[in-house]
């Protein structure tokens, strides 16, 4: 079945069923391999994307539920808290492993648009759904801090 989606700013024509993950879409038909598979459940975060801003978890998402909403993937993430918070990443050395790391980027640049300045239970409510194997919690939750600051900034 055809369906076009607003992908990152622009309309893409893909060939997929109605129920397949958005996930698949993604990875499979347009090539955006930023978004991760993990666990296929909506339990790690690896495959968070935006839909109209908010962070979804694309594994269950079904390409059905999409519509007419704006997808952004780890590729299209624009602005200053996104610039701010890939600044922030190299700045504080948050990459361990880097596997979830397009899932943990997508949630915090949602967090500070919404949450200019968090405070540390704004970040653990925010980031609660992406795990990270490696254990870089501290790491990231000093980098959103970092960002916020250079973001209102």
């Amino acid at each position: 079945m055809t369906t076009t989606l607003t992908v990152n700013g622009k309309a893409v024509t893909v060939n997929a069923e109605p129920d397949t993950p958005l996930l698949w879409v993604l990875r499979g038909e347009m090539q955006l391999v930023g978004t991760k598979f993990g666990c296929g459940k909506a339990l790690c975060g690896a495959c968070t994307v935006h839909l109209d801003g908010e962070p979804v978890r694309s594994c269950v998402t079904p390409l059905e539920a999409v519509g007419s909403r704006e997808v952004t993937t780890i590729e299209g993430l624009k602005g200053r808290e996104a610039d701010a918070l890939r600044n922030a990443w190299t700045e504080v050395d948050v990459v361990q492993c880097g596997y979830c790391q397009s899932g943990q980027l997508m949630s915090a640049c949602a967090l500070l648009k919404k949450t200019p300045n968090p405070t540390d239970d704004d970040i653990s409510g925010a980031m609660s759904g992406n795990i990270c194997r490696c254990g870089t919690y501290p790491r990231i939750r000093a980098a959103i801090h970092v960002a916020a600051r250079k973001a209102v900034g």
